[in-house]
């Protein structure tokens, strides 16, 4: 028997079916750097219309992990999504370069060192350097995720360019009016020795002294609010989780709706909320008590109780926010040390006493526990109430409880002196909530409503920070009273000298006091000529929330405002929220047409990645293992927007799934290696599944197209997966390997299936490209010369399908319903498979029952190929038993060069094979 294999046009290509993405990914890399792949990219869209994605900072300490991994990945696919779509879309990467962690890394190992008396500017120069290091590390992490950018021009918040911008939107804040200094609670941080933003606070669980305390209430009006008060025997109770500020209280706020009730019982009489009267006498003991009086709260202000250890009174205040979900409906106010009891306190003229020290240890004022820090004085807070007589029941309480986000310890509120951004001044809160409203597309939708009751319900912005590394506060103190001045057009001629100072705005620091102050400066206070330089810091997030002003009105290659801002669902009150508040209270608009928020990555079981469970996947591990590929088609492939599960399970998925992509590329470029853009079959003239088939991608395509434009990449991966696995290979690729490899090698037949071979990889290429762009470029690299574009890069391609390439409804209906025959058919001939009756679909016959209209609408399709079958009738005769398919096995003999079953020898010349593959070798002559 002839050796018929050398008559077939068997699949040639130089794609390798082994990825080895781990060896090759780094000379893409290299390849990308030397074509300028990313410069190429955008410049295939210029004078297009731009898309702005602002890239959020990422923080220069450390190395990345999985979540800044993830988010990186989901920023490139966009960029790149959006260029292969047609838009100039570039990316700027960014990094927050200030703050505490650094400074206080610095520290440490400065301390390790014997160092503890550094001059700050030689701090700010060692966390300048230690910053950009880790920018150097992070950086290189980040392009080897597969990441196009401009990454030797990013920006940097520790640029002087930068700073100085940052420091100018504080004098734009200053210019309206909004900004202030002056002594407020805020969060505090002991270890850290700073105050926080709200941003910078955690919650977790601690355990707490909870402790109810009578506050004697001597006054002579007490008998007539409620008749039967004595007194000399009479006390409001209040209940506290915080015993250390008791120092601090100067007042017991009631609700002015609620009702109060003054009990009798053994021990003397007390007023608290009637409503809790039968709970609270559980836990104080009382066997039995008596109600003398009852009174709305509204009667009780202004009572005078004396505060239970310090000789002062303790007026009773009104308040809304009393309530009966703990406690005794009487609250302990300290002005000092909260934010509601601060607002009541200016409401009633009450001293804001904050007796602490930066670590929180008790000044010499408080002879009681002078020296001691706040935890250490809570029982001995304790142990004096309990000495007086007052402390009517303790015990510990597990509670959600504020954390510094950096040292992890809890925090207190304490009164001290900082600098604000007013919400109110201006109307910033006004503002920045009918931005939320109306001008900013929230994905998803619940982002909305979170960031707006935060901004509803948020204090004034704490701005200042008393640490080192970071934008100066511009402003003068007077050295003798302590009055501010800030002019604008002063602050912005200070401003100028950073962007022309090495170091930026280290000139702050580093210039004499003579070389700031204004010739003639005196305190219109106190009339002193004595200045001196505020030494405070300016909120990293009011570094970062500035970056609109520096970056995107700055670069050329964004524009303001950005389309689109992309983070974790924590920026919620992070960047997002400081961004808003920076731009609206200076611009009057959002910074950002579209916030995109995404999930945390968490191990395979849903459970937070930690160090301590030993359940850290580092995004390097994933690369060393698998190739950044598999990373970004996991992240593609996961609903990002909720929290990701991620596990080597879960990846081994991911390869398989890769697999199947690849060798569908690599079927289709072994099949194009003789075709020629020239040979293509027009549409209308194509074979009638070749029609259906790049119909059914061209749906494909535009499925991806609409999902890459609503950012639902998890739509991207599954329809190219089931492209791919589904309507190519399983379907169309295995049907016309008959007509590829054993039709006349330049026949009509076989270059309309390679016409839509063609037409296809370019559509998978463009859809592939921003997700899998190692693989693309691979691909792209691995086209035949003759089709290859005149590109460098696959980014550089732009590829669509005709108008008139496309199926009508009828047309398209007509052969959905062939598929479900040829579904049908399968079915019975799977038994058939399992008998032993048949080894491949080859060796059956199919008959098929078609109305006339579904006739007329598939035209002359191959049967016989469809089915894959030896032999397909068309029948309009009924089938036995309703059914509309028939299956037999094949008559005749198996064909040695097609394998198809047929009556062989009829051409004499060439007397082995059917009389399909007789007429190809006498064309192939």
């Amino acid at each position: 028997m002839s050796d018929y294999k050398k008559t077939l046009s068997l699949p040639l290509t130089s794609f390798p079916m082994k990825a080895n993405l781990t060896q090759r990914e780094p000379h893409t890399l290299a390849k990308w750097d030397d074509v300028d792949a990313y410069g190429r990219m955008v410049a295939a869209n210029e004078g297009r219309e731009r898309y702005v994605l602002h890239d959020g900072p990422p923080y220069a300490n450390g190395h990345i992990h999985m979540g800044t991994a993830m988010n990186k990945v989901l920023k490139d696919i966009i960029v790149k999504s959006r260029n292969m779509l047609g838009f100039k879309a570039e990316y700027v990467p960014g990094w927050d370069c200030h703050g505490l962690p650094i400074e206080h890394k610095v520290a440490t190992q400065l301390r390790e060192k014997g160092k503890t008396d550094v001059p700050p500017l030689t701090v700010r120069k060692i966390c300048r350097d230690y910053a950009s290091k880790f920018l150097d590390i992070q950086r290189k992490e980040f392009k080897r995720l597969g990441g196009l950018g401009v990454w030797d021009e990013p920006y940097r918040t520790m640029d002087p360019a930068y700073e100085a911008a940052t420091a100018r939107e504080l004098g734009r804040f200053a210019e309206k009016g909004s900004v202030y200094r002056g002594k407020k609670p805020v969060h505090w941080c002991l270890d850290c020795q700073t105050a926080l933003a709200e941003a910078e606070v955690e919650y977790a669980d601690h355990s707490s002294p909870s402790i109810y305390v009578a506050f004697p209430c001597p006054d002579a009006k007490l008998s007539k609010v409620l008749p039967g008060g004595d007194p000399e025997r009479a006390a409001l109770v209040i209940w506290t989780t915080t015993p250390w500020t008791l120092p601090g209280n100067q007042a017991v706020a009631v609700h002015p709706e609620l009702e109060y009730s003054l009990v009798e019982t053994s021990s003397g009489q007390y007023v608290l909320a009637s409503d809790l009267l039968e709970n609270l006498a559980q836990v104080f003991g009382w066997e039995s008590y008596e109600i003398l009086a009852k009174s709305t709260g509204d009667k009780l202000e202004g009572l005078a109780a004396r505060h239970p250890f310090h000789d002062r009174d303790s007026q009773v205040v009104l308040a809304d926010y009393v309530t009966l979900d703990a406690g005794t409906g009487l609250v302990h106010t300290a002005p000092g040390h909260g934010r509601e009891d601060f607002e009541t306190g200016q409401k009633y003229g009450l001293e804001v006493l904050s007796p602490l020290d930066d670590a929180g240890r008790f000044l010499p004022s408080v002879t009681e526990f002078a020296g001691k820090t706040v935890y250490e004085a809570n029982p001995d807070v304790i142990a004096l109430l309990r000495e007086k007589g007052l402390l009517l029941a303790e015990k510990a309480m597990s509670h959600s409880y504020p954390h510094c986000w950096r040292c992890k310890k809890p925090v207190i509120f304490r009164a001290t002196t900082q600098w604000f951004i007013s919400m109110e001044r201006g109307g910033l809160r006004e503002k920045a909530l009918d931005a939320i409203d109306n001008q900013v597309r929230w994905i998803p939708s619940w982002g909305q409503q979170r960031i707006h009751s935060m901004i509803e319900n948020r204090p004034d912005w704490c701005i200042s920070r008393q640490r080192t590394w970071g934008v100066p506060i511009v402003a003068l103190l007077c050295g003798d009273c302590d009055e501010v001045y800030q002019e604008p057009e002063w602050v912005f001629s200070v401003v100028d000298r950073f962007e022309t100072f090495e170091r930026g705005c280290d000139y702050w620091f580093e210039a004499p006091l003579e070389d700031v102050v204004p010739e003639g400066l005196t305190c219109p206070s106190c009339g002193a000529a004595n200045w001196k330089k505020e030494d405070d810091i300016l909120d990293v997030w009011f570094d970062s929330g500035t970056s609109f002003a520096a970056v995107v009105e700055q670069r050329p290659e964004c524009r303001f405002p950005a389309d689109l801002y992309l983070e974790g669902t924590d920026q919620h009150r992070g960047w997002f929220h400081s961004s808003l508040l920076a731009a609206v209270g200076t611009r009057g608009q959002a910074p950002y047409k579209s916030v995109l928020t995404h999930g945390y990555v968490v191990d395979g079981e849903g459970r937070k990645m930690s160090k301590s469970v030993g359940n850290v996947i580092a995004p390097q591990e994933i690369i060393d293992r698998f190739g950044a590929e598999i990373l970004r088609m996991w992240v593609a492939a996961v609903n990002y927007q909720e929290d990701v599960r991620l596990s080597d399970e879960i990846l081994s998925r991911q390869v398989d799934s890769y697999r199947r992509i690849r060798n569908t590329c690599r079927f289709i470029l072994g099949n194009l290696n003789d075709f020629t853009p020239d040979k293509a079959v027009d549409f209308a003239d194509m074979e009638p599944l070749d029609r259906y088939t790049l119909d059914l991608v061209r749906r494909a395509h535009e499925t991806m197209t609409s999902a890459y434009g609503e950012f639902q990449f998890h739509r991207v991966h599954h329809t190219l997966l089931d492209l791919c696995t589904t309507d190519l290979s399983a379907f169309y690729l295995d049907i016309v390997k008959d007509r590829l490899y054993v039709e006349t090698p330049d026949g009509k037949p076989r270059r309309s299936a390679q016409t839509v071979l063609w037409k296809t990889l370019l559509l998978l290429l463009v859809d592939m490209a921003p997700v899998l762009s190692f693989t693309a470029e691979e691909v792209f690299a691995a086209l035949p010369d003759a089709i290859r574009p005149d590109l460098a890069t696959v980014f550089e391609l732009r590829y669509s399908l005709g108008d008139e390439e496309q199926l009508g409804v009828d047309e398209r209906k007509a052969f959905e319903h062939m598929v479900d025959l040829r579904d049908e058919a399968y079915r019975l001939i799977e038994p058939m498979r399992q008998a032993g009756e048949i080894g491949h679909t080859l060796d059956t016959s199919v008959t098929v029952h078609l109305s006339d209209a579904v006739r007329e609408r598939i035209g002359a399709m191959n049967l016989r190929e469809f089915f894959i079958s030896s032999g397909a009738e068309l029948t309009s005769e009924p089938l036995a038993d309703g059914a509309r398919v028939k299956v037999e096995r094949a008559p005749g003999e198996k064909c040695p060069r097609c394998w198809v079953y047929a009556e062989l020898g009829t051409d004499p010349d060439h007397p082995e094979v059917c009389p399909r593959c007789a007429r190809v070798l006498d064309e192939r002559t």
